[in-house]
């Protein structure tokens, strides 16, 4: 069974709190928070209020991921704002600032994950994933909500699912990207168990509905 994390990103910013009662009544066990700076990549969205804001208003799972450089510099404000899960880029840093990142997350009590983008291997981030509680694969290229899911990634989710088995069997593989009722098919049949769910999720009709079917 996937757990579902319907992104924030593609709610009402005008009425997030009341996008939040919605989803959560829909059963969204999990919500995705994206954090962009504007130089990772060109846009610019949540911050540390925004999830201490969100913390506040739900006891559900918040997974926040962070689309910035140097992210060592900002984890320990992220994890004090509420984040359950904290993912960081690969390609943020230097291997040796990423593996601290890592590990300072884990000190202050929340689960560590590192994300890849499309035109990242897998096998940069083999160092890192016995450190890690998640790893995400971009499905799409990080930075803009509603593109096109890119199917070409399903072959590293195999690999990635693969890897993990033998280093790392309890992490958790979750696809960001143009994920749907048809898409979310083959990122299960590859091994992805956390599916975020943007544009496709906040415009359903029937949202329960298409939680329940992203959740087979």
């Amino acid at each position: 069974m996937a757990i579902v994390a319907p992104s924030l990103l593609a709610a009402d910013q005008m009425n997030m709190g009341r996008d939040l009662k919605i989803l959560e009544d829909a059963g969204a066990k999990w919500f995705h928070v994206d954090v962009m700076d504007g130089s990772f990549v060109p846009n610019f969205s949540f911050g540390y209020s925004t999830v201490s804001a969100l913390r506040k208003a739900t006891k559900k799972v918040l997974d926040v991921h962070l689309m910035i450089n140097q992210p060592l510099r900002y984890v320990e404000n992220f994890c004090k704002a509420g984040a359950d899960y904290l993912t960081v880029h690969v390609e943020s840093d230097t291997p040796e600032n990423i593996e601290k990142t890592l590990d300072k997350i884990t000190e202050y009590g929340v689960k560590p994950g590192i994300v890849i983008k499309p035109k990242t291997p897998v096998e940069s981030i083999v160092p890192y994933l016995k450190k890690c509680a998640l790893v995400l694969v971009m499905t799409v290229e990080p930075g803009f909500g509603g593109q096109s899911f890119m199917a070409d990634m399903m072959p590293k989710v195999k690999r990635l699912k693969e890897i993990l088995s033998e280093l790392n069997p309890d992490c958790l593989i979750e696809v960001d990207g143009g994920v749907d009722l048809n898409t979310s098919v083959v990122c299960k049949e590859n091994g992805a168990n956390v599916l975020v769910a943007g544009s496709a999720c906040l415009k359903a009709e029937d949202k329960t509905a298409f939680i329940n079917a992203l959740e087979k």
